[in-house]
């Protein structure tokens, strides 16, 4: 592949997985009525059940397989190094497309607030909890994260450099925020249907099995810095959890 040509592989990548990412949080607003999380046709209880925790842990096992060093490992001998990072973020979008696509609606409600303030304040809280993680996310070197630096230094022929570990804002607090921030943004609405509440709970689960591997790999990159940055910091409720 040609260093433009990767390049702009890198930048259509990174606005796939944003655009899908933007789409998820409108998926499940409590703004719409319904959700578009319970609108569709409806199939029998069990079978939605199966389809829909088939797509999340379809999800789970491409973001957390993909992620792991082993795999990466191989798939390089693959995917040229410049392009995993950009080709791991496209297909954490196809996969969740999919489930957005296929998702079928279990529209059975859980709990509905009715009350003016009861209902904005969860309201207010979904848009806390996304913002909090895109701010959390702005804080990291998104860049990297994304693959955008990786296709762009190899355009530029530079060599590729680890970020250095730093620790700002609010990750003196608490080590995993945008963690935080989506957990809440699942959870807070004033509406909660069952798929809804399948989906928020897959989710949740993934994410906290997510922490504990990547922590793992933190470890193995950054050794006793990041060992002392867990004795001093939170995971994700400051001065708690």
């Amino acid at each position: 592949m040609g260093k433009m040509l990767a390049f702009v592989y890198g930048v259509t990548c990174f606005f796939l997985f944003n655009a899908i990412l933007i789409y998820i949080i409108v998926f499940i607003s409590p703004v719409f009525e319904p959700q578009l999380i319970d609108a569709g046709a409806e199939v029998p209880f069990a079978q939605a059940l199966l389809i829909n925790l088939g797509l999340i842990v379809l999800f789970g096992l491409q973001h957390s397989v993909m992620a792991r060093p082993t795999f990466k490992q191989w798939w390089t001998k693959i995917v040229p190094t410049h392009i995993e990072r950009s080709t791991y973020g496209l297909m954490a979008a196809l996969a969740l497309t999919l489930l957005c696509w296929q998702w079928q609606p279990l529209p059975a409600i859980i709990w509905h607030i009715e009350n003016p303030i009861g209902y904005w304040m969860l309201v207010g809280l979904f848009g806390f909890g996304w913002l909090f993680s895109l701010f959390a996310t702005s804080l990291m070197d998104s860049v990297d994260l994304s693959g955008l630096r990786q296709v762009y230094l190899y355009w530029r022929d530079k060599p590729y450099t680890l970020p250095p570990f730093q620790v700002v804002s609010v990750y003196k607090y608490i080590r995993h925020p945008i963690m935080l921030g989506t957990i809440i943004g699942l959870w807070a609405t004033p509406t909660m249907s069952v798929g809804h509440l399948l989906l928020a709970t897959g989710f949740t689960v993934y994410i906290l099995i997510g922490i504990h591997f990547e922590e793992k790999n933190m470890l193995e990159s950054h050794g006793e810095l990041y060992q002392k940055y867990q004795q001093e910091t939170s995971r994700l409720i400051p001065f708690l959890v």
